[in-house]
């Protein structure tokens, strides 16, 4: 039983949550509302998940780098975990874009404005 593969969506999980923090942009911004969100997509996703295994789509690889610790047939452990990265992830880089794109459209604006007080005599 190993635990490489678990671990490695942890500490990338923590480095992610290091960017939030840096630049406030999910849940170090507002964290009821970004584990809502977070709460939702992993259900989402853990539904879509399970109607794949019932359907016979998904089925779970053995590897040396999991703990082998299935939470349901063909659901391993590091299942969950992955999707709840997968959320956070998302919703970093969705609104760390939509705070990058904010910033270029007022800085296009500011540039295009007119300025006051040049050219009169």
């Amino acid at each position: 039983m190993s635990y490489l593969y678990l671990a490695g969506l942890l500490l990338a999980a923590a480095c992610m949550l290091l960017i939030d923090r840096r630049f406030q942009l999910f849940f170090f911004r507002d964290p009821r509302v970004a584990a809502v969100v977070t709460v939702i997509g992993v259900v989402f996703f853990l539904l879509w998940d399970f109607a794949g295994i019932g359907l016979g789509i998904f089925l779970v690889g053995h590897s040396a780098y999991m703990t082998g610790i299935m939470l349901a047939p063909e659901m391993p452990l590091e299942e969950p975990v992955f999707l709840a990265f997968l959320s956070l992830c998302t919703m970093i880089l969705y609104t760390g874009a939509a705070r990058l794109l904010d910033a270029r459209s007022a800085a296009t604006a500011r540039s295009s404005a007119p300025s006051s007080g040049q050219g009169k005599a």
